[in-house]
């Protein structure tokens, strides 16, 4: 296989970087995590099983995406890749009630787990190379992120 063509690199670019977002010079992978918020602002209608399939999608091309984009920036997991977060975003938001509070809950505990890297997200960043090292560790911030804000649902915390 030869080396893809310069489109499909530019695409790939463009999808890894959160449609530009991921050159924020502030907080990147936060304006990873609205364009995420954007997208599920457009997609929460959708029943659990057809939003899951999206996730799963969205994961693989992010994993390619990923993957092009860290070769070409010469960098592991480099700030401006933020697939990972958009993902990340729409996974912790997957199967929850489409309430602002759940939304804000989200948003601030994925990014809390996404930034401390609790077991095994750190881990998967650190020894899973390429755009699936990229892809894992936001996968593992977002589960726990969903996992909790499945818990307070079950006990009936925020209505």
């Amino acid at each position: 296989m030869g080396k893809e063509p310069n489109y499909l690199n530019k695409l790939a670019i463009l999808i890894a970087t959160g449609f530009g977002s991921g050159y924020s010079p502030f907080a990147s992978g936060t304006a990873g995590s609205l364009v995420g918020l954007v997208i599920f602002w457009g997609i929460s209608g959708l029943s659990p099983l057809p939003y899951f399939l999206l996730l799963v999608i969205l994961f693989l091309i992010g994993w390619y995406c990923a993957g092009v984009a860290e070769k070409n920036f010469k960098e592991k997991d480099s700030s401006r890749i933020v697939v990972d977060e958009i993902h990340g975003m729409l996974l912790t938001l997957w199967a929850l009630p489409h309430h602002t509070t759940y939304i804000i809950a989200g948003f601030f505990l994925f990014r809390l787990f996404d930034v401390w890297k609790p077991f095994p997200a750190r881990y998967l960043e650190r020894k899973v190379p390429g755009g699936l090292g990229v892809m894992l560790d936001d996968t593992a911030a977002a589960l726990y992120a969903n996992g909790i804000l499945h818990g307070v649902r079950m006990l009936n915390i925020l209505g």
